[in-house]
């Protein structure tokens, strides 16, 4: 299993970074709408979509919507000349904050009230469109910022939500392995330990920091950063256990398995999922470069 997923990571790390640097924007939209439509494949199990039809018609609906999205803001007009985000685009993204604390309530308070929503397969469908949506359009958001003057510029900024999450998801998982003692939400994820966040929390601050220094940041870049940083990684693992706690509910281990060694594609952007629209918001509000 380990080394299936070094060598699955070790060919997707590559292509993603070309994606995100060198793929026009087009192109790049279209390629994380087929990504978004790979997990509404996968969250037909959660919602228990056994049939394939009904599985594909809610992929088809999905697409629709990301489409009617990427139709009615188009990519280049999502920000304004003078660096605002489009009143359309801050209320989609505000309505997935809104989500987020919703799903951290229904998380903590697992599996109370978890009667209800996992009883109804529309409320479930709801809930995978207010997680895939506002995702592809926060990666839009990012990837397109600034894009007629920099066109690498919001890819860099992706690539600090990646180090972000990725750097939390490591230090995490070290720090849980050697030292974790107190159990997170063991309803949800048995795994997870408060040692283990905490852990995550310092290490992506610490790889930030490095790469603040890297850049030649000033000091209110660092204090902007890093306030972020702990925002996001947080929310990281709210995403994952949410994730956990619908996977939990259907009795299923893996949300696919079309990455050998990593599961689906669900279980590979759970954490992004929850991150991509408050890191969009946050650079949008605050700004650090």
């Amino acid at each position: 299993m380990l080394k299936q997923r070094i060598i699955t990571a070790v060919i997707l790390a590559p292509l993603t970074i070309f994606a995100i640097f060198y793929l026009p924007l087009d192109q790049f939209a279209a390629l994380f709408m087929a990504v978004m439509a790979i997990g509404a494949w996968e969250w037909g199990p959660l919602m228990g979509f056994a049939n394939k039809r009904r599985r594909l018609a809610f992929v088809c609906a999905t697409i629709i919507l990301i489409s009617a999205l990427w139709y009615t803001l188009p990519l280049l007009q999502l920000w304004s000349i003078d660096g605002q985000l489009h009143s359309g685009v801050s209320l989609v993204l505000w309505i997935a904050v809104a989500w987020w604390v919703l799903s951290a309530t229904l998380t903590f308070l697992y599996p109370r009230y978890s009667k209800f929503w996992s009883s109804h397969r529309s409320i479930r469908g709801v809930f995978g469109w207010l997680t895939l949506i506002p995702t592809w359009l926060a990666f839009m958001v990012l990837r397109s910022n600034d894009y007629n003057q920099d066109p690498y510029n919001g890819a860099q900024l992706i690539m600090f939500l990646f180090l972000m999450v990725w750097s939390a998801d490591v230090g995490a998982y070290f720090v849980g392995k050697s030292i974790g003692k107190r159990k997170l939400l063991p309803n949800v994820s048995p795994g997870k330990t408060l040692e283990g966040f905490l852990g995550g929390v310092v290490c992506a601050c610490i790889f930030i920091t490095i790469a603040g220094y890297s850049l030649g940041w000033q000091q209110h870049q660092f204090t902007l950063a890093l306030i972020v940083t702990a925002i996001i990684t947080t929310v990281s693992v709210l995403g994952d256990l949410n994730e956990s706690m619908f996977k939990r509910q259907a009795g299923i281990k893996d949300s696919g398995a079309i990455l050998p060694g990593h599961g689906g594609i669900l279980d590979r952007i759970d954490s992004l999922t929850a991150t991509a629209p408050i890191y969009a918001l946050c650079y949008a509000l605050l700004g650090w470069q």
